[in-house]
């Protein structure tokens, strides 16, 4: 599978996207679609904060990659009227780095810090200072004699970002004020971001195509835009540039998109669990083989969505499919196929062990 074919639904974003997802953010918490309650309750933050004149609350943002946690942090510093300054956790290599980023900023301005959870450690234990204190101490030396100094920095509101909350430190996370879990969208709220895109690129999309693109796009703002620009390339070649659900159909077609947003290793995934394994029960490793694809693209890219989406079930024993991925598949399922009410309770009795790689074993 080419990189272009996996990409089309793919959640990450390489630095060419980013670009063009510039253009598509809206600007303002009224102008941003889904994600109802975190809008509702960071709105309250930021205005109680400019009414008592302060810097508001560290806000941590969680979620997935591509449901808007950079687009919030840009909005929290435009309704805020504060200068915006990015960096990322894996770009804070030593505790210098960060002192440097700190002791530049001015008073009011917003940090937004991508992927937090993969700063250096000694990096962060100075941050629980700076976001407590507003201080940082600078090590001065080396051996006995060195001398720690400490900086005052200018009371500013840190915005940390990360797809797996699980792995902050407890004394990093309990010093964000605000915290907010980003969820997956409804088909509703994407087409409306596709009606948003749309007008924005220029494009004219019927409603009936809209949905199609948006129950196509598992729930993702990223995923649904890039989908749009793909039918929109389509359309321009093969047609008038309006945008039908016809053509959305061909084109997602083309692109080897399902109507459940599977793409071509998703049902691989599915098709050697159920056609070589009867179902499963089957480890991950062996399931990657099947597939030709090493055991981290298989966990990492594709089985969160067929988990998600009900297809596959993790259970100590191994992956398995569910009802609804034969159905899928539009295969019968053998008499002796391990799913339901069996691996529902191995699935359940032994959450922590099915969240660990190879906890299903060698099978």
């Amino acid at each position: 599978m080419s990189d272009y074919e996996r990409e089309a639904v793919s959640a990450d974003a390489d630095s060419d996207e980013r670009a063009l997802e510039g253009a598509l953010r809206p600007r303002s918490l009224d102008d941003f679609v889904g994600q109802e309650r975190v809008r509702q309750q960071l709105s309250l933050v930021l205005r109680g904060a400019q009414r008592r004149g302060r810097a508001p609350d560290h806000v941590l943002l969680s979620g997935g990659p591509g449901l808007g946690k950079t687009t919030l942090a840009m909005i929290i510093a435009a309704e805020l009227g504060a200068p915006l300054r990015i960096s990322s956790g894996p770009a804070i290599e030593r505790s210098g780095d960060l002192a440097a980023v700190l002791s530049t900023l001015h008073e009011g301005e917003v940090l937004f810090l991508d992927e937090i959870h993969r700063m250096a450690r000694p990096a962060e234990e100075m941050l629980y200072v700076a976001m407590e204190d507003f201080r940082v101490d600078v090590m001065v030396g080396k051996g006995p004699g060195a001398t720690a100094i400490p900086l005052d920095i200018a009371p500013f509101t840190l915005v940390g970002a990360t797809t797996r909350s699980g792995l902050l430190p407890a004394p990093l996370r309990d010093r964000f004020g605000f915290t907010a879990h980003m969820d997956f969208y409804e088909a509703v709220d994407l087409e409306r971001i596709l009606h948003r895109s749309a007008g924005l690129l220029g494009v004219e999309v019927d409603g009936d195509a809209a949905a199609e693109i948006a129950g196509r796009s598992r729930g993702t703002p990223r995923i649904a835009n890039r989908l749009l620009r793909r039918v929109r390339d389509y359309a321009e070649v093969h047609g008038d540039g309006h945008l039908t659900r016809e053509t959305a159909c061909a084109a997602l077609t083309l692109f080897e998109v399902d109507h459940h947003g599977l793409d071509r290793l998703d049902r691989g995934v599915l098709e050697a669990l159920c056609g070589k394994f009867r179902g499963g029960p089957v480890g991950l490793s062996t399931l990657a083989v099947a597939v030709g694809e090493e055991p981290e693209t298989v966990e990492v890219v594709a089985e969160p969505f067929l988990v998600r989406s009900g297809f596959i079930a993790r259970t100590p024993r191994g992956r398995v499919a569910t009802p609804d991925a034969w159905g899928h598949l539009g295969i019968t399922p053998p008499a002796d196929a391990a799913f339901g009410a069996a691996a529902a309770a191995d699935s359940a009795a032994a959450p922590r062990a099915a969240e660990v790689p190879g906890a299903e074993g060698a099978a």
